[in-house]
C-alpha cells in the first residue's frame, strides 16, 4: 500500500497483524477501516488464522487478495497468533496488533506513529470506544494488592478513579489528553521495532487474558513507554468470546498468576484471597459466570495448570483437574 514519505525520502512502514479465530463475519468491516485509517502510511495485512474452522482464510484472501496468512495449526492463543504474524511480515518500522473486531478511525494509524516519535515511547495506543459510541476504559495500571483490595471493595469503575486503588483508569477526564500508562488493553496496539526487539516476543504461555498486561510491564521494564493518544480513534466491538463460561475463570486465574509473577509468591498468595473474596461476593450478589472462576480458582490443577483450550473447556466444565501442572 502506498504511504508517505518522512524527511530524507524515508517510507514509514506498518505491519498489521489480526490474530484470527472463527472471525469471517468480522473480517469485511475491519478490512474496509484499513485504507483510511493507515493513510499516509505504507502498510501490509498479516492474518494469522489459530484453526478457523468458519472460511476465516477463504475470506480474508476474497477480500484483501495481497493478504499474507499464516495458519498456526490450532487455537494457539492472542500472543502466539502475533508472535507468527510478526514472524512473517515483510520489514517494517511498527507492529499494529489488532483484533479482527476493532475498525480504525481515518488518520489512526499516521496519529499513533507520530507518538512513537517521542522519546522512549515504545507502544502507542488509542481512544477506544464501543459500537453504541461508548468510550473504553482501556488504560490500565499495574494490579497491585491495594488496587485488588480496592476492586474487591467497590468494584473495578469506582476504584479506578483513584491511582493509589484502582487498576482501571476509570475517569473520563483522563481519556482526554496523551498520557503514558503501566499498560493498555491488547485490541489496538502499535509497537515500534525497536521495542518489539529489546522486550521480545509477547508470552503464549497465557494463551488469552493478561498476555497484554504482561507484555506491556515488560515494556516499562525495559525503560520504554505506552502512549496513551486520544487523537488516534477506533472502535473496538468487543465481541461474544467473553462470555464464554470459561473465560472469566481463565481471566481471574492469570491475574493471580502476573502478580505471583510479578511481585513473590507471598503478593501473589494475597492477590488470590482478594480475588477469591470478590467472586464470593459476586456469586453473593447474583452476578453471572462467578461459580465456576470461584471453582477453577480453588482447584490446584487449573489454578496452576498451563493454559490453552483444553483448560478452558476444564473450567467451563467446573473439572477438578487440569492440564500439564505449571508453577504460578
Amino acid at each position: 500500500m502506498a504511504g508517505t514519505e518522512l524527511s530524507g525520502g524515508v517510507m514509514r512502514r506498518v505491519a498489521v497483524v489480526v490474530v484470527t479465530f472463527n472471525s469471517a463475519p468480522l473480517l469485511e468491516e475491519l478490512i474496509a477501516s484499513l485504507p483510511d485509517g493507515l493513510a499516509g502510511l505504507e502498510w501490509e495485512l498479516v492474518i494469522a488464522d489459530n484453526g478457523s474452522s468458519d472460511g476465516t482464510i477463504d475470506c480474508a484472501r476474497a477480500l484483501f487478495p495481497a493478504v499474507t496468512v499464516v495458519e498456526t495449526g490450532g487455537n494457539l492463543g492472542y500472543s502466539a497468533g502475533i508472535n507468527a504474524g510478526v514472524a512473517a511480515a515483510a520489514r517494517h518500522d511498527a507492529v499494529l496488533v489488532l483484533n479482527p473486531d476493532v475498525r480504525l478511525a481515518a488518520g489512526c494509524g499516521v496519529a499513533l506513529m507520530d507518538a512513537l516519535d517521542g522519546q522512549g515511547v515504545g507502544v502507542a495506543v488509542p481512544q477506544l470506544t464501543d459500537g453504541a459510541g461508548r468510550l473504553i476504559w482501556s488504560m490500565r495500571r499495574e494490579p497491585t494488592l491495594l488496587r485488588g483490595l480496592g476492586e474487591a471493595l467497590a468494584g473495578a469503575t469506582r476504584a479506578g478513579r483513584s491511582a493509589v486503588f484502582g487498576e482501571v483508569v476509570s475517569s473520563a477526564v483522563d481519556y482526554e489528553s496523551v498520557r503514558d500508562v503501566d499498560w493498555a488493553e491488547g485490541s489496538t496496539q502499535l509497537i515500534s521495532t525497536r521495542c518489539w526487539a529489546e522486550v521480545g516476543e509477547w508470552d503464549p504461555s497465557w494463551f488469552l487474558f493478561s498476555e497484554e498486561t504482561d507484555f506491556g510491564l515488560r515494556v516499562r521494564d525495559a525503560g520504554l513507554r505506552t502512549r496513551f493518544v486520544p487523537t488516534a480513534r477506533a472502535v473496538h466491538l468487543e465481541g461474544p468470546s467473553g462470555t464464554h463460561p470459561g473465560l472469566r475463570a481463565l481471566l481471574l486465574c492469570n491475574r493471580v498468576r502476573l502478580v505471583a509473577m510479578r511481585r513473590g509468591r507471598p503478593a501473589g498468595c494475597a492477590f488470590w484471597v482478594l480475588t477469591v473474596t470478590r467472586e464470593t461476593i459476586r456469586i453473593v450478589t447474583g452476578r453471572a459466570g462467578t461459580v465456576l472462576a470461584l471453582r477453577a480458582l480453588v482447584t490446584p490443577g487449573l489454578l496452576f495448570g498451563a493454559r490453552g483450550p483444553e483448560w478452558v473447556a476444564a473450567a467451563a466444565r467446573g473439572a477438578r483437574g487440569g492440564s500439564r501442572t505449571r508453577r504460578i
